[in-house]
């Protein structure tokens, strides 16, 4: 395994988790749910064209390589657990199950061997529920070659995944919310175009080639289209982000220290000489509290700098001084004009060169920020997809003879990508993906690309949507604008909130239901 290329370290290590996340989040806000990074490229650049869209919703990942381990029965939850709350993405997107491995089976519905194994207010929860929960995060774990979480545990997180589901379905109905004919089309196309498929129908398709009942699917899908709605509509109005609270955030994740304020005042300096007689500095600060007495009573300020001030130009500059950082002033100005307001005036103050009358002027936030650069990283790749025309070896085989094909001149990287990829999104570019930000890439992919160098092909690799051959073309550092840390932040915060209201928000949700549990699930 060769090291990670030089460009990946260009950043302190709290500014490269500032910058990953930032653009992470930018990703999941947009609401790109299970597509490929071409989507939030388009988000970024207008002009950059869609890959194939089926990548999850981007995230912050671990080291190449590194993966926190978790406890069984935080494993076994996080297999289970409800999406993303709908405040992050569209209703029709985020929540919405993939038609993949992953992708619900047909209900089986009680029977003879069946029992109830809790009861939500008045509606059961059954074994075969549980069990085809479990069986889904069994199969979504395989599809994400990650080891699968104990069963009992996976069995008891599956359990209270369907109860708090169950009451947050009935407060929908209370709520009186339904899903419409028109947006359940819209998120089951959402759900084809972000699985590279062209139409609802060809979604359709594919869903019953895998054995899943049509109806089940569409149930399903409903469902999930509900909930988002529900959770967009309850959490949405709390979310609120202050500037303060983004300037306050980027700085505590790239480590730099606050800024000081930005402060313009302006001067009249009533000039003591060195050894000047106790009698002339009577004079001289009489002539000082004049000055100031007429300022504080609203006398144009420039007017009397210009006839008073013995400062540098005598005041034909009005007095400014400039707006520069507070600390770039002597100390004396700032604490003398602390608590003050714009426009307001204070003196005269002594020091050693005589006696000041300060008026501020301008009172800004500094929104100089600490450069942040992120690494990115330009890829292209061949996908071939797994399915009953072709299976995993088959595609391996295929994609070890591209690689060796280019390796010898027989072909281009490009022209093998116009001609076998089924990436819908990048083929018709040779497989490009163009320059992509740390997350943008679900993470066997991503771990597969950083441990290349440039120029590097990969051995086939798997990850949930099929078998690729990556090629790296090269690697820069990124330097985001003020603009783009702030709003990327904003982004990062609006989802560590909407979050914490969604938590809460269940929380609520289940206590007030009526919860019974029966036999445990087996």
């Amino acid at each position: 395994m060769t090291n990670p290329p030089r460009s990946f370290s260009v950043l302190p290590p709290r500014r490269a988790r500032l910058a990953a996340g930032l653009l992470a989040v930018c990703l999941a806000a947009a609401g790109v749910g299970a597509a490929w990074p071409g989507l939030a490229r388009a988000q970024q650049n207008p002009q950059a064209k869609t890959a194939s869209q089926h990548q999850p919703a981007a995230r912050k990942k671990a080291p190449a390589g590194k993966k926190p381990a978790k406890p069984a029965a935080q494993a076994a939850s996080a297999a289970v657990s409800a999406p993303a709350p709908a405040a992050l993405a569209p209703a029709a997107l985020a929540p919405v199950p993939a038609p993949t491995a992953s992708a619900p089976a047909a209900r089986v519905g009680a029977g003879p061997a069946d029992h109830i194994v809790a009861v939500v207010n008045t509606e059961p929860v059954t074994n075969s529920e549980v069990r085809e929960r479990v069986a889904r995060a069994q199969r979504d774990a395989r599809a994400r070659n990650l080891p699968e979480p104990v069963t009992g545990e996976l069995r008891k997180a599956a359990l209270e995944y369907l109860i708090a589901e169950r009451a947050q379905l009935q407060y929908a109905r209370q709520q009186g919310l339904k899903v419409s004919d028109e947006a359940l089309a819209q998120a089951e196309l959402a759900v084809a175009r972000q699985n590279g498929l062209s139409s609802a129908e060809e979604l359709e398709r594919r869903v019953q080639a895998e054995g899943i009942a049509l109806k089940a699917f569409r149930d399903d899908m409903r469902k999930q289209v509900l909930l988002a709605q529900l959770r967009e509509r309850e959490i949405e109005p709390k979310i609120q982000v202050s500037n303060a609270e983004v300037d306050s955030f980027i700085r505590e994740q790239t480590g730099a220290p606050a800024s000081e304020p930005l402060l313009n005042l302006a001067m009249i300096l009533v000039a003591v000489p060195e050894h000047a007689a106790p009698g002339e500095t009577e004079r001289l600060q009489a002539r000082a509290q004049e000055v100031a007495r007429r300022a504080k009573t609203g006398e144009d300020f420039a007017k009397l700098a210009a006839e008073y001030s013995d400062a540098n130009r005598r005041g034909a500059d009005g007095g400014v001084l400039g707006l520069r950082p507070a600390d770039q002033y002597p100390e004396l100005f700032v604490q003398s004009v602390r608590g003050l307001r714009v426009g307001e005036v204070v003196g005269p103050i002594q020091s050693g060169a005589g006696y000041h009358v300060l008026k501020v002027l301008e009172r800004k936030q500094n929104d100089q920020l600490a450069e942040v650069k992120i690494p990115q990283t330009q890829a292209r790749h061949i996908l071939l997809k797994i399915g009953p025309a072709q299976s995993e070896s088959v595609a391996r085989q295929r994609l070890a003879d591209f690689k060796r094909r280019i390796l010898s001149g027989q072909a281009t990287f490009g022209d093998l990508a116009r001609e076998n990829s089924q990436d819908a999104g990048s083929a018709e570019d040779g497989g490009e993906l163009g320059w992509a930000s740390p997350g943008q890439f679900v993470p066997e992919f991503e771990q597969a690309m950083n441990n290349l160098d440039p120029g590097q092909i990969s051995d086939p690799i798997p990850t949930r949507y099929g078998i690729h051959l990556i090629q790296v073309e090269g690697r820069r550092a990124k330097v985001l604008t003020p603009d783009e840390q702030r709003q990327l932040a904003r982004n990062m915060l609006r989802e560590k909130k909407a979050q914490e209201a969604f938590d809460t928000w269940a929380k609520e949700v289940r206590g007030g239901a009526y919860i019974e549990y029966r036999d445990p699930p087996d």
